[in-house]
């Protein structure tokens, strides 16, 4: 033997048969056992070495290991009793293979009291094992336990595993040292503790087996400790990772995916953790290069301790960092700068800012970690780990797991920056199409709402009040499918759309109709400049004029408003369900319904009732019980109505909501004359006019009046059909005049040249009213002019 070759071939009987039953190898171990040489067996078959009859069958076993006694016949002609290990060696092309047979030839007897293998299991192992007995106290343990508690065995003999270590953890070991003393099984612990004997903590699997007698009575219990620690910390930082991703990022905030950082590495890394960034800029433009010193500011922080005393600067709060600060140090240096208290590597930082350099001492801190924050090549910040309660420093192994996390963290923050970034240019899109206030009006007070979805970002719902002629007002509300600044921006095409066929005074149906041959055009165009998906949305739309207090509704594909009368309880409108904008070629149906004053119509859209945890059916009764609590304030009745509805977090919808309560023209301020189709009778209509003016005490108007009535009316018994009526309605700031015919002329506005006879009236009225236009009615036409009684301020 050699110490390169410590194998002594000969201590081993060793043969190997071939798949037909022939020996093909025979060593010297063999030889000794049976006195047969090699030449005498190999190529013969093995059955020839067997005493008895049927022998052959023990060289056909089944399985990949067969073991058993056998009895050999020796050259000398007696029998040999063998106990045989046999293991089947398939080959490589398929075929059987063959049986290596072996059987010891030393080693097998008593060992001496002297020999030092026979006390290696417990005193040389390198296994930490301790011995207790009945009373589970210490009896033995060997050199490798010994030096794990730190005491020899001649001192603790006789002593208790919780009188040894003196921890929370030994007083747990000990009580299951107890449960195997008292049950005899075994049991397996594992835990993760500092022992007298070590400068860190370790990890330990601790493995209990009852020691028992020949009678098999347990008097004792056998303790094996198993140092695991590099892979419970490999198993620990893995945990740690994989916990990281799905912890950190779970919405598309700065300062919540900030603290879900903190919130991973403590404690599981450190005791306290900062995160600070830099703030971006306002134009999306990418920082400059990071310079000392640097501002910074306080995204979030976590600790150990609760309401995190440690922490100097609050959330929100803008510190500025100088060259010797962790924070400036790593950002400037772009990678993690790991620096202990005890090497005097802050003591410049901490000498300068001396509210951190009182916290450190105060709770003892000794380590930090700075770790850059950086994503797609951008430096977004740093988050500084600190320890103060675990006693050792920061591992480089601690370090390459900081920089993981905060890698992935990294990644969501600057995707949070992004979504918020473009979330805030179409909610500033979205508001600039919207409305900033709703007009007042003699015909309805109101009052609206908008909310951007809380995670998909702004959509395409508007709403608008638009002022029409006669003193009546038209209502709107919309819904464009989709989120983005592409919804935002069909959705103000649409709502110009919508206030341009309103100027012209079409009904219900017939502007539906129109706003559905433009969402149509608009899918069209979308379609071919390859934009993903078709363009489409819903509306309802209303007219409603306070002289009749008849409301004229339509709706496309919309939820159908709600209607209060006063002192009653909400209800649905029943109104035709017309085709969503943009399905193209089916008719759409108006309701008319008479409102008494008082009235308040609501208006909605679908992202107010439909949420994921209740249907429209739940969201509908939960609407009509929020609006049947109705006060007099329509601010205070919208606020409620999405306290009540809309969840804490905000609705995975956008929503509008326009709540408008319905006013009455009292008969004393409209004047009604039906003219007879004779120009000699406009003088005396003028004076008419006139005396009704002093009658409502707004003679200042008269003059203005008298030109535009004598005008209108002039037009229509020169160009218009019989029977005409002049229309004189007023409210406190507006005094109008309508003249209708059953004609469907419209008149055009033009410039007179200098040889024309006529031309001149319409630009006349133009010049002296607030405005002027045309409407058609189902009969002919409606021409009027307002006149603005009070001069705006």
């Amino acid at each position: 033997m050699s110490p390169d070759y410590p194998f002594d071939d000969a201590a081993t009987a060793r043969a190997v048969i071939d798949e037909r039953g022939r020996v093909v190898e025979w060593n010297g171990g063999a030889e000794r056992l049976l006195g047969l040489p090699a030449a005498d067996v190999v190529g013969r078959p093995a059955e020839n070495l067997l005493v008895g009859d049927g022998a052959g069958a023990a060289f056909a076993p089944a399985g990949a290991r067969w073991d058993g006694t056998v009895t050999l016949r020796h050259r000398d002609g007696r029998a040999v009793s063998v106990w045989l290990l046999a293991h089947h060696r398939p080959s490589d092309d398929g075929t059987p293979g063959h049986w290596l047979v072996v059987t010891p030839l030393e080693g097998g007897g008593p060992r001496s009291a002297d020999d030092p293998l026979a006390t290696a299991a417990l005193v040389q192992s390198p296994c930490a094992v301790a011995v207790y007995d009945e009373r589970l106290r210490l009896s033995h343990l060997n050199d490798a336990m010994a030096e794990v508690i730190g005491l020899p065995e001649e001192r603790i003999r006789g002593l208790r595993l919780s009188e040894i270590g003196g921890k929370p953890q030994s007083a747990e070991l000990e009580r299951h040292l107890l449960r195997v003393l008292t049950s005899g099984r075994a049991e397996d612990v594992q835990t993760y503790m500092r022992t007298g004997g070590e400068s860190l903590a370790h990890a330990w699997l601790a493995r209990m087996a009852p020691v028992t007698d020949r009678e098999g009575r347990v008097r004792g219990v056998c303790l094996a400790a198993h140092d695991f620690t590099e892979n419970y910390l490999a198993r620990e930082r893995l945990q740690l990772v994989n916990e990281a991703s799905v912890r950190i990022g779970t919405t598309l905030d700065v300062t919540r995916t900030a603290q879900e950082l903190a919130d991973v590495c403590v404690p599981a890394l450190a005791d306290f953790v900062s995160i600070d960034l830099l703030d971006p800029r306002e134009n999306g433009d990418p920082l400059p290069p990071v310079t000392a010193p640097i501002v910074l500011r306080r995204a979030a922080h976590q600790s150990v301790n609760p309401g995190t005393p440690e922490a100097v600067a609050k959330p929100g709060q803008v510190e500025m960092y100088p060259a010797s600060s962790p924070q400036a140090d790593s950002l400037v240096a772009g990678r993690t700068i790991v620096a202990t208290v005890a090497s005097g590597q802050l003591d410049e930082w901490l000498n300068w800012n001396k509210a951190r350099g009182d916290a450190v001492r105060q709770f003892g801190i000794h380590s930090t970690m700075s770790v850059p924050i950086q994503a797609r090549g951008l430096t977004l910040g740093v988050a500084v780990l600190t320890r103060f309660r675990r006693p050792d420093p920061f591992t480089p192994d601690d370090v390459l797991l900081a920089e993981e996390v905060t890698a992935r963290a990294a990644v969501c923050i600057d995707n949070a920056r992004r979504f918020s970034r473009e979330r805030e240019t179409a909610l500033a899109l979205q508001r600039s199409l919207l409305p900033r206030s709703l007009p007042r009006t003699a015909a309805v007070a109101a009052a609206s709402r908008y909310l951007p979805a809380a995670r998909a970002g702004v959509g395409g719902d508007w709403f608008d009040v638009i002022p029409l002629s006669g003193m009546r007002v038209a209502m709107v509300v919309g819904d464009v499918v989709g989120h983005g600044i592409q919804a935002s921006a069909t959705m103000g095409r649409l709502r110009t759309a919508v206030r341009t066929l309103a100027d012209i005074d079409l009904a219900p149906d017939e502007l539906l109709t129109h706003l559905d041959d433009l969402v149509v055009r608009l899918s069209a165009e979308a379609g071919a400049e390859g934009s993903p998906g078709e363009v489409g949305a819903t509306c309802v739309y209303a007219v409603y004029d306070p002289v009749s207090r008849r409301c004229t509704l339509a709706r496309a594909g919309h939820p159908a408003p709600m209607l209060i009368p006063p002192g009653g309880a909400p209800e649905q409108l029943d109104l035709p369900s017309g085709p969503p904008l943009g399905v193209g070629g089916l008719p759409f149906e108006s309701a008319e319904l008479e409102l008494r004053e008082g009235s308040v119509l609501a208006f909605y859209t679908d992202g107010l009732v439909e949420s994921p945890e209740r249907d429209i059916d739940a969201g509908h009764a939960l609407l009509s019980q929020s609006l049947a609590v109705f006060s007099d304030s329509l601010d205070e009745t919208c606020d409620r109505v999405l306290h009540a509805l809309l969840p804490a977090g905000g609705s995975t919808d956008d929503v509008a909501l326009l709540l408008a309560r319905t006013r009455g023209l009292p008969a004393s301020q409209v004047a009604t004359w039906h003219i007879p189709a004779d120009p000699a009778l406009v003088a005396p209509i003028r004076k008419q006019v006139v005396d009704q003016l002093g009658t409502w005490e707004m003679s200042e108007a008269s003059f203005t009046a008298e030109l535009v009535v004598s005008e209108l009316v002039t037009n229509a018994i020169r160009y218009g059909a019989h029977p005409i009526r002049l229309r004189l309605i007023h409210d406190a700031t507006t005094l109008i005049c309508e003249v209708s015919d059953t004609s469907h002329t419209a008149p055009h506005l033009r410039r007179a040249k200098t040889w024309d006879e006529g031309g001149r009236g319409l630009l006349l009225v133009a010049q002296l009213t607030q405005r002027w236009g045309s409407r058609h009615t189902t009969d002919g036409k409606t021409i009027w002019a307002e006149i603005e009684l009070v001069d705006e301020e």
